[in-house]
């Protein structure tokens, strides 16, 4: 038996990004019935242990929070929020909705999820509580896999990306950071790397704007901690990579 057909599939998730529910001349209820199916279907397959929406749920109005998470409610499994730029609600009321911070982090089956906020009610575009996150990595040095989600990308990368340097050298000082995820940057659905830790984008799932198509990427973490993801198209697999 060579060493690929020894790995065992250890934890499979969903990324989605940017649905921008209530945006306006756009048809956000199919946006999000056709994201949330779609991830269902591929679900039914094979199982998601969770899925993430990593920011920009919904388009500047406080009242569409509500009205998103009973789209998102239909999911098939397990979900965690991020905040993004258009979230444009307090970090209480995001609490009070979701029931989970704007900073969270959760471990599944042995791999710690960490989720930070990086903007405000107001929109601003911002870093990730730096001094949050590095508690939570020293929290989880003990744990082989970390994956850390945040929508602003915080390198000058791509056009709507900001600059904190401070972030990745945080990063490079864990080397069980095994990736970064980001929304934000819809016409984005490739690969970035940087000290040897792969960023990587999700187009969108909603919104006026992106990619061609509106799709999701699918992340699957085996035993010997090497990873495989791809993008959903949302029906076809699309940018094949590993790490």
């Amino acid at each position: 038996m060579n060493d690929a057909a020894k790995r065992k599939l250890k934890l499979r998730f969903a990324v989605a990004s940017d649905g921008h529910y209530g945006q306006p001349k756009t048809e956000f209820d199919n946006f999000y019935i056709t994201a949330v199916d779609n991830i269902n279907k591929a679900h039914a397959v094979t199982p998601f242990a969770f899925c993430v929406l990593n920011g920009d749920i919904i388009h500047n109005e406080k009242k569409l929070l509500v009205q998103a998470k009973e789209k998102i409610d239909r999911l098939a499994m397990p979900y965690y929020v991020t905040k993004g730029h258009h979230d444009m609600v307090s970090d209480d009321y995001w609490n009070e909705v979701w029931n989970m911070p704007v900073n969270h982090a959760v471990v599944v089956n042995k791999t710690a999820i960490i989720l930070a906020t990086t903007s405000n009610e107001k929109g601003d575009y911002l870093s990730p509580d730096l001094h949050w996150m590095k508690e939570k990595l020293e929290e989880y040095q003990g744990l082989k896999n970390v994956f850390i989600f945040i929508h602003i990308p915080q390198t000058k990368w791509t056009a709507n990306a900001i600059e904190t340097p401070a972030f990745s050298e945080l990063l490079k000082n864990y080397s069980n950071v095994k990736a970064v995820f980001h929304g934000h940057e819809h016409d984005q659905d490739g690969v970035k790397e940087k000290d040897n830790i792969p960023y990587l984008f999700d187009a969108h799932f909603g919104g006026s704007w992106g990619t061609a198509y509106k799709g999701f990427r699918v992340v699957e973490l085996y035993s010997d901690n090497t990873i495989a993801t791809y993008i959903m198209n949302p029906v076809e697999k699309i940018n094949v990579a590993a790490f």
